[in-house]
């Protein structure tokens, strides 16, 4: 089976500098992964690669088997290839719906008409509002951005991101600044994405990773230390020193 995303010995440096080492990674068609590392592990960093903001130094990207690459970021989204980010970049000045509609017109191939017009495009309103109920949002939808709170404004994002009908979802720690008491909320929400994307998500939250996961990828230092199964993960010495902070006593 094609995989939905592959790295084939993916490195980044600056100088002397590496972010990441020889990556071969690979996200299975409807996969439930997760990708965690302390702080500087170079989790962000390979999303980047991925999505195309960084340009690797060596490696490829292939993207339901066809290789991304050199492709730019514009070109991969179109390609299926979605993303949420660690600080959303939300039109806070707009309301929920304009801000999906905006995405789903995109997609539709009619982002470039006068944004007055696509209140007009019925099709994009009705997708929207069908994004916007699959977030339990769509009370929302006629309210600005800036008046949700900061838990609902990460769900319009991933709203946001499925309006661009990806077959590949990258969640870059969508519970980050979330208020413990909207976190559920968020896990909810992740826990309902459609079967038929492959979501990979970057979080160190462990509870969130362990309810979401099926298998965990752990990155040290811009290299993959392990991948395996919640358990194979929550048993591996290496991966509780370097990441829960444990240290094996003699």
């Amino acid at each position: 089976m094609t995989a939905a995303l592959e790295t084939k010995g993916l490195a980044k440096q600056f100088g002397a500098l590496v972010v990441a080492n020889n990556i071969d990674f690979q996200l299975e068609p409807g996969a439930r992964h997760a990708l965690i590392g302390p702080n500087g592990a170079g989790k962000t960093t390979f999303v980047n690669l991925i999505t195309g903001r960084l340009s690797p130094s060596a490696g490829r990207i292939l993207l339901n088997g066809a290789d991304i690459t050199a492709l730019r970021q514009e070109e991969r989204v179109r390609r299926g290839l979605g993303r949420t980010f660690q600080i959303n970049t939300l039109f806070k000045g707009l309301s929920v719906l304009e801000n999906v509609c905006l995405a789903v017109s995109e997609h539709a191939g009619t982002g470039g008409q006068k944004f007055g017009l696509v209140g007009a495009q019925r099709a994009v309103v009705e997708r929207s509002f069908v994004l916007l109920e699959r977030m339990g949002l769509a009370d929302d939808a006629g309210r600005l951005v800036k008046e949700l709170p900061y838990g609902k404004q990460r769900l319009v994002e991933i709203a946001i991101a499925l309006g661009l009908d990806p077959s590949v979802l990258l969640l870059d720690e969508p519970a980050a600044g979330v208020p413990s008491a909207e976190n559920r909320i968020i896990l909810d929400v992740i826990a309902q994405l459609p079967a038929s994307v492959a979501v990979l998500i970057i979080e160190h939250d462990m509870e969130l990773v362990f309810r979401f996961a099926q298998r965990i990828t752990v990155l040290v230092q811009g290299a993959i230390l392990m991948e395996g199964t919640q358990a194979e993960i929550a048993a591996d010495a290496r991966v509780r020193e370097v990441y829960l902070g444990e240290r094996q006593h003699d």
